[in-house]
């Protein structure tokens, strides 16, 4: 009878270490934080183009953490996206006149929101937002601009030399 109840805690044991570790899995893979506490305000700002950023996609300033991509929206009269973010209410002193620019974690990583502060002595309240935002660089569009603007160059260059040969003055006639 000792022994089955020594097998039977050492189970549930196993079993509650078993479902912490997935939601510490969870947590870690989804780029969201565990929090029981409601300390946090939110700030919008709007897009042309966000790429692929994700919502959990983290918010920076400086290169630190300050809160999260908590909701993404199209807004059909504006047409732009509508990005919301909750910021931690430890980083409530941020200028109003700061920008939010979308930029991407390394050459194939994910998107995040870096924030830029501005200048400002007034601070984002609750519910404000951006007017400066930066969209997100996407790279095949890089790459598109890049290669039209080579073959648009190669082009030139093939006319400019071919109208240089055109409007050369002729050598002159050899004299017998």
């Amino acid at each position: 009878m000792r022994q089955s109840r020594a097998i039977d805690v050492s189970t549930g044991l196993f079993v509650l270490l078993g479902l912490v570790a997935i939601v510490f899995l969870v947590t870690q893979i989804s780029n969201r934080e565990f929090s029981l506490t409601e300390t946090s305000f939110r700030l919008k700002a709007q897009y042309e183009n966000i790429g692929g950023l994700k919502v959990g996609a983290p918010v920076k300033m400086a290169g630190v953490t300050i809160g999260r991509v908590e909701d993404i929206s199209y807004d059909m009269k504006l047409l732009k996206a509508i990005v919301t973010m909750r910021i931690d209410k430890r980083y409530n002193e941020i200028p109003n006149d700061s920008d939010a620019s979308i930029f991407t974690a390394g050459l194939l990583g994910g998107q995040y929101i870096g924030v830029s502060p501005g200048g400002s002595e007034e601070y984002f309240k609750d519910g404000d937002q951006f007017q400066f935002v930066q969209d997100a660089i996407v790279l095949e569009n890089l790459i598109s601009k890049y290669l039209f603007s080579q073959a648009d160059k190669a082009a030139a260059d093939k006319n400019s030399s071919a109208g240089a040969s055109a409007t050369a003055e002729p050598a002159p006639a050899p004299k017998e």
